[in-house]
């Protein structure tokens, strides 16, 4: 119980000085925070544009949250005990990895909540690549509800063939409306990847018009 007690003081320590970094260096803006369950279960699902996505995501919170992430992150063993100490999980991107995924539907199971990355891999161009299905397992075997979360500005900020960050930058999150259990359980995997894609699309088309931007073009529909 102290164990479990020190380790959410340490995560709720190091979300604060986050929040301050990012107040302090980036021009942040959220909306959409209503959206988000205040207990039990629940999967964050959100576009990928840059290695700030889990800060930004996580930072207004009042709730702890899970993140999954690639093993080669943990190879370094003071960045891997951070990680861990942070409630982030290592998957092997190369296999299935059901250890892992057993791990995440037992912390789901648990009440708690998991934010992931379906795109898999960052955008190389600001745009929301389709999603891969199988974030629909997870939703299913458990019943939780799915809330995509939408960050724009980070690919901006941070875009991956850069090394370092640019201060000063706008930065949205937008938590959507959430996605039921009972909705996710009349639709395929795939189904629910493209409808998850096509929500993320809207919000981003909307987000960028606000901020002067404008939309990005697909090249095929869903």
């Amino acid at each position: 119980m102290l164990k479990k007690t020190l380790k959410l003081g340490w995560y709720h320590l190091l979300q604060s000085c986050c929040r301050l970094f990012c107040v302090v260096t980036f021009k942040m803006s959220v909306k959409g925070l209503d959206n988000l369950p205040h207990s039990g279960p629940f999967i964050l699902a959100g576009n990928h544009q840059s290695f700030l996505d889990p800060v930004f995501c996580g930072i207004y919170l009042r709730r702890s949250l899970n993140y999954l992430a690639r093993d080669t992150l943990f190879k370094n063993r003071l960045f891997g005990w951070l990680l861990t100490s942070i409630n982030v999980i290592p998957l092997k991107r190369d296999r299935s990895d059901i250890p892992a995924i057993k791990k995440v539907i037992g912390k789901l199971k648990q009440g708690e909540a998991l934010c992931l990355y379906p795109e898999a891999t960052r955008t190389d161009d600001g745009r929301i690549k389709q999603l891969k299905p199988g974030f629909g397992l997870l939703c299913r075997r458990v019943k939780v509800p799915l809330v995509p979360v939408l960050v724009e500005g980070a690919f901006e900020c941070w875009p991956r063939n850069k090394k370092l960050f640019t201060a000063g930058k706008k930065i949205v999150v937008w938590y959507g409306r959430p996605i039921k259990p009972e909705q996710i359980e009349k639709m395929s995997n795939q189904q629910l990847a493209e409808t998850l894609t096509l929500t993320l699309r809207k919000m981003q088309d909307k987000c960028r018009l606000k901020l002067g931007k404008k939309p990005h073009q697909y090249d095929t529909q869903l």
